[in-house]
């Protein structure tokens, strides 16, 4: 385990066993889930966790400006400025995933990702969560979606380590080099 995973595993499970007194443990996920997507989406954020360049008071003022006005809870706000005043801001990803997955884990849940080139409707994804229902033989399935265009169509499933790829982009890609063999 790498230095910084052991960091990450540290810092969560202290702040499960104080979210779970405090009867936290739904809203401190719900809130990392929505930092998760921020920091996927922004650029500036991801600059501002990543930057050692940056002091650790203003790195902690401008996470909790941006938590504030995303209204999560006071623990995940103290959690995030403790963490930045002991200069470990750049492990908050990986914290965030630890936590989610620690708390999937807990719950019995089998996490998966479904990149599509489309956004899915409600029943494709009804439909996906049945299919990986019956290869996982779970009902307890965390599903995540994204979309990515260049798919063309089909779709990306990630259950665990396990990868299965429908998209028109690789089955292009792999016709091409089967061609390629053939001249």
């Amino acid at each position: 385990m790498s230095s910084s995973a052991g960091l990450a595993k540290r810092y969560v499970k202290a702040l499960f066993e104080l979210a779970d007194t405090m009867g936290k443990i739904d809203i401190v996920a719900r809130n990392f889930a929505e930092m998760e997507t921020m920091i996927s989406e922004s650029d500036d954020l991801r600059s501002v966790i990543m930057s050692s360049a940056m002091s650790r008071d203003d790195q902690a003022k401008i996470m909790k400006a941006v938590l504030e006005k995303a209204e999560a809870d006071d623990l995940v706000i103290k959690f995030i400025g403790t963490i930045c005043q002991n200069g470990r801001l750049f492990a908050l990803p990986q914290m965030i995933t630890v936590f989610l997955a620690d708390l999937a884990k807990r719950r019995g849940e089998i996490s998966a990702e479904v990149i599509s080139a489309v956004p899915l409707d409600a029943s494709h994804e009804k439909d996906v969560m049945e299919a990986i229902a019956n290869v996982t033989k779970s009902d307890k399935i965390a599903l995540e979606t994204s979309v990515d265009p260049s798919l063309i169509g089909g779709l990306v499933v990630r259950i665990g380590s396990r990868m299965i790829d429908t998209s028109i982009k690789t089955k292009l890609n792999r016709l091409e080099a089967a061609m390629k063999g053939v001249g």
